[in-house]
């Protein structure tokens, strides 16, 4: 899932709410990974939490080994995932999170793939 959003837009927020519904343990682990840049939490399925904001460049998102998490069955959430376009996987969710009041958000998903076309569609 590619998460966009300003700073304050509630990326890690829903990040923490994807793993609530994933069945982790304590979800108050569930942190911005800004410096350390990628995250790994237990649940139902793995999830790889990333962040993209510090680095220069999509070689340096590259270089974390996302091609064989992308790959590896979890889930991967991509915190400033307009940073590093190139690197996403050909079909994945995108989740542009859009500051409307101090505690109000619209979230806007757009699928990229045939596969999430039919999961937007059926409203899951």
């Amino acid at each position: 899932m590619a998460l966009i959003g300003e700073l304050g837009a509630g990326k890690t927020h829903l990040a923490r709410a994807i793993a609530e519904g994933l069945g982790i343990a304590d979800s108050r682990v569930v942190t911005s990974p800004t410096f350390v840049l990628v995250q790994e939490y237990a649940a139902r399925l793995p999830i790889y939490h990333f962040d993209a904001y510090r680095l220069h460049n999509q070689a340096e998102f590259a270089d974390l080994g996302v091609y064989e998490y992308f790959e590896s069955g979890g889930v991967c959430l991509v915190e400033w995932a307009d940073r590093v376009p190139d690197c996403l996987p050909a079909e994945h969710l995108r989740i542009a999170l859009h500051i409307r009041g101090e505690s109000s958000r619209r979230a806007e998903i757009t699928a990229i793939g045939s596969a999430y076309e039919r999961l937007v569609e059926r409203g899951a």
